[in-house]
């Protein structure tokens, strides 16, 4: 078993932003019973969360600097940092984190691939209403090729959002956001950006290798992790050949979803998604 991940660029070394860390505002979970009637409503993108500074440079939430090409970040405004979302696509979660990773000529090419999905404007006081007309307006007079603006619309009610988040998640997306009328934009986790999601997921990080069996033999079978509150249990599905040949570093942080927890805290059924490069450990609460 070889340690680490080999990528078919190389990655750039690691650049601590120079205005440090960006404090995004980050999403509760929705809960049943909250009404989400007048909420503004949108897709969850499985990408890798991204700060543009307003300047040159594009952060991510441990104050990391992506190492993009500058014929990508020339297309964002100047003065104006934005709140965003790097992403290729659905189910292309763990693509996205490589190719966001890398350098080179190799890196440049591969970075045609990604678009800078926006969703807010941090420093703007306005309420999120009069935030995301101004993010609308701009990129509808400036139109890169490599941005978007992230859709949203307003909330009528449970049958709305139900089936809204069935037809997303349907064609592979996470689910679904809620940000709530009116509210400014305020660094941390807030009640006022809500997750609705049909799984849960989280963090662990990986302890060791557990030898495979059958056609995986010779190779990982599956990797012990542990939660934050030191609870050990192992993930298996999820893993490609590529990850069970080349799987994620020991001390990696890794993302895996699952339908439950047991009595005893086990995440019930944990499936694999990815490497987590821009979370802190143990994650914010």
């Amino acid at each position: 078993v070889r340690l680490g991940r080999d990528l078919s660029a190389p990655a750039a070394p690691i650049i601590k932003a120079s205005g440090g860390l960006p404090e995004l505002l980050l999403a509760h979970k929705w809960e049943e019973g909250m009404s989400p009637v007048g909420w503004w409503i949108s897709e969850k993108l499985d990408g890798v969360r991204a700060y543009w500074d307003g300047k040159s440079q594009l952060v991510s939430r441990l104050g990391n600097v992506f190492p993009a090409p500058s014929w990508f970040t020339t297309q964002l405004p100047q003065g104006v940092p934005l709140d965003g979302e790097l992403w290729m696509g659905r189910k292309k979660f763990q693509q996205c984190v490589s190719v966001v990773k890398s350098s080179g000529p190799e890196g440049e090419k591969r970075w045609k691939d990604v678009f800078y999905q926006v969703f807010d404007a941090p420093s703007m006081s306005e309420p999120v209403e009069g935030r995301f007309e101004f993010i609308r307006k701009h990129f509808a007079k400036n139109a890169p090729p490599q941005v978007r603006v992230v859709e949203m619309s307003m909330c009528t009610g449970m049958d709305q959002m139900s089936e809204m988040l069935a037809e997303v998640t349907k064609h592979g997306a996470e689910g679904l956001m809620l940000r709530k009328p009116g509210s400014k934009y305020q660094g941390g986790r807030n009640n006022t950006l809500l997750k609705v999601k049909t799984f849960e997921d989280a963090e662990a990080k990986v302890l060791s290798y557990e030898p495979g069996k059958g056609r995986h033999k010779g190779r990982v079978g599956a990797l012990r992790v542990q939660l934050p509150n030191g609870k050990e249990f192992c993930v298996g599905t999820g893993l490609s050949d590529a990850d069970r040949d080349n799987p994620p570093a020991i001390g990696a942080i890794i993302n895996f979803r699952y339908q439950e927890l047991t009595d005893g805290g086990i995440p019930r059924f944990p499936s694999y998604q990815g490497v987590r490069d821009d979370v802190a450990w143990p994650p914010k609460k």
